[in-house]
């Protein structure tokens, strides 16, 4: 059953989204775009956001390619630069570049490690960096310290940010050392930062997808549970936005199986998922 999100216009004007050549990213601009959103999407392939942009040429928003590697905070830094010029600050942003390297201990090393943490974690830090700084700094003052009406608190009236992490981050899985501690340090992030904003009027958000059909998904050699199409995971990530829910799951059933995991005891754990994974 396809989740129904209405054809009312959004509550944003603009959004900038990151990852959005493929997969989620580029379902999720599609969606937003074809209801009336400016979106900015970024990705290093410039190909693949010029196909997009053309596709979506016809749609009641925009989408406008903005190419750029989020793993180069520099490069980062200018682009904002741009739009302090231009006047552009996107009122949603989502963060969705990630990258996997799956791999077993006996191939393990810091060099695979670090080219992926790079991207899935320090890539969404050296994002955050220049939003956060914007929008808790607008007009010159620091919106943390200012005192808003409940409204304003809830409906992120100084931005809204929602960081796509997994429910690999949940507790530890087989070949995933790298990708799960990255995943698992960004839903740390978002809590800390979470408890941080209260009070802003920055609106922040949690996403921990399970198993969506991905170009990168296509590459595991397992049978995925509960196994999603990229489009029908935008259209509950966009409902998700427009709750007040701090982490926004899918599917539900599934991801709350794996969150009864996490209470189990580590010898319960081990042996669990290593009959699932035929360890």
């Amino acid at each position: 059953m396809k989740t129904n999100i209405g054809s009312a216009n959004l509550p944003w004007k603009s959004a900038w989204i990151t990852g959005a050549g493929r997969g989620i990213g580029a379902e999720l601009s599609r969606l937003l775009c074809r209801h009336g959103v400016t979106v900015y999407g970024s990705a290093r392939s410039t190909e693949q956001l010029a196909q997009l942009q053309q596709e979506l040429a016809s749609s009641s928003g925009a989408f406008i390619p903005v190419p750029v590697d989020i793993g180069d905070l520099d490069r980062l830094q200018q682009q904002f630069k741009r739009w302090d010029q231009q006047g552009i600050m996107p009122e949603l942003v989502v963060l969705n570049a990630g990258t996997h390297d799956a791999f077993l201990a006996s191939d393990f090393s810091a060099q695979r490690c670090k080219a992926l943490l790079d991207i899935n974690l320090q890539g969404t830090i050296n994002c955050l960096d220049p939003v956060l700084y914007r929008y808790l700094h607008r007009d010159g003052e620091n919106n943390i310290a200012k005192r808003l009406t409940v409204e304003q608190e809830v409906s992120g009236s100084r931005g809204h940010i929602a960081v796509v992490a997994s429910v690999a981050g949940y507790r530890g899985l087989p070949t995933a050392a790298a990708y799960g501690a990255g995943k698992a340090a960004l839903i740390n992030l978002c809590e800390a930062l979470r408890l941080d904003l209260q009070g802003s009027g920055v609106k922040l958000q949690l996403i921990n997808p399970g198993f969506v059909r991905t170009p990168l998904t296509e590459q595991n050699d397992f049978v995925m549970p509960a196994l999603m199409e990229a489009d029908e995971a935008a259209r509950r990530i966009v409902k998700g936005l427009l709750s007040q829910r701090f982490e926004i799951v899918f599917p539900r059933r599934f991801v709350y199986l794996l969150k009864l995991f996490r209470l189990l005891p580590y010898g319960c754990y081990f042996s669990l998922i290593k009959r699932i994974t035929g360890g």
